[in-house]
């Protein structure tokens, strides 16, 4: 094992289940604020979330495993940045989408469906990019991961809290009416807080290895940024969903992510910093982009997804 893989993140068992049970409480706290309506927009207007997802489930996929091909980065390095790839957009998405002035309303449809399908595309797209180079393939040999595993693990993070928060959405439509916000408020609150506390937790291990993988993660996100907002220009989006998509694809659940390695990889040193700095990362780039874009007015009238 090399001197990267053997960097120990200070979290523990307690922290894993924490993690676990925090990202649950906050896709539930998403759904509590969809309606089944949500997914029938996208069957009725598919064009902007079909790109969206699309960009979000292929291109960032693929274009990470050509910058991998590219850089030639450390292979635990590279397995973590294919897994951040392979996951839906994270949970503040659509806070900066709303930010940004972005279709907000496109933001939250992709983000439960993108949710929904990671069940799927989250283990795929991993063993599929990550076997077709040797580096990462031999790292998936040696922990012999098993997909239908990992399959179950986001269900069980994801998938599950979606549709309960969905059923009490739609069977008892006042609940969730009272439980949306403040749920919602106090999840994402419990999840920033989280996030403070394993980086302070970890402040020596950031100082001393964050260099090890800060360009990577800046140039793994912008490429992220770009994969979104690229497509959406040229499949000639309004700018109005041009916004949300580039958010939804450049703001990754690296949380995630983290719980993936932990349960999998054993946490293993190189793939655990690219996902706890991917983490920190995102938020500031998401607020930089969303500090620009809410001083720059839309060029067109927006249209509501």
């Amino acid at each position: 094992m090399t001197a990267i893989d053997q960097i120990q993140l200070n979290f523990n068992p307690a922290s894993l289940i924490t993690l676990n049970i925090v990202l649950a409480l906050v896709m539930f706290g998403i759904a509590l604020d969809l309606r089944l309506s949500a997914f029938q927009a996208v069957l009725r207007s598919p064009r902007a979330p079909v790109i969206g997802l699309f960009a979000q489930f292929v291109l960032l996929p693929a274009f990470t495993y050509l910058v991998v091909r590219l850089i030639e980065p450390h292979p635990s390095v590279a397995l973590g940045m294919m897994l951040v790839a392979a996951c839906p957009g994270g949970n503040l998405s659509n806070f900066f989408t709303h930010l940004s002035g972005g279709n907000t309303a496109l933001s939250v449809s992709m983000t439960a469906v993108s949710s929904a399908l990671a069940v799927f595309f989250t283990p795929f797209n991993l063993a599929f990019f990550s076997s077709m180079y040797e580096p990462t393939a031999s790292i998936l040999r040696e922990v012999n991961l098993d997909s239908l595993d990992m399959f179950i693990n986001v269900l069980l993070i994801l998938g599950l809290p979606l549709v309960l928060g969905l059923l009490v959405s739609h069977r008892l439509p006042k609940i969730a009416l009272v439980l949306k916000k403040p749920f919602r408020y106090i999840s994402l609150t419990f999840f920033v807080l989280f996030v403070l506390a394993a980086l302070a937790a970890n402040w020596d291990n950031f100082l001393s290895h964050i260099h090890l993988v800060a360009g990577l993660v800046f140039l793994h996100n912008l490429v992220a940024l770009l994969s979104g907002y690229g497509l959406a220009f040229l499949t000639k989006l309004p700018a109005y969903d041009r916004r949300a998509i580039t958010v939804e694809v450049g703001i990754q659940n690296s949380g995630l992510g983290l719980t993936l390695i932990f349960n999998f990889f054993g946490g293993m040193g190189g793939m655990a910093l690219i996902a706890a700095w991917w983490g920190i990362w995102h938020i500031i780039s998401g607020l930089f982009l969303s500090a620009i874009w809410s001083r720059t007015p839309l060029p067109e009238t927006k249209e509501h997804f």
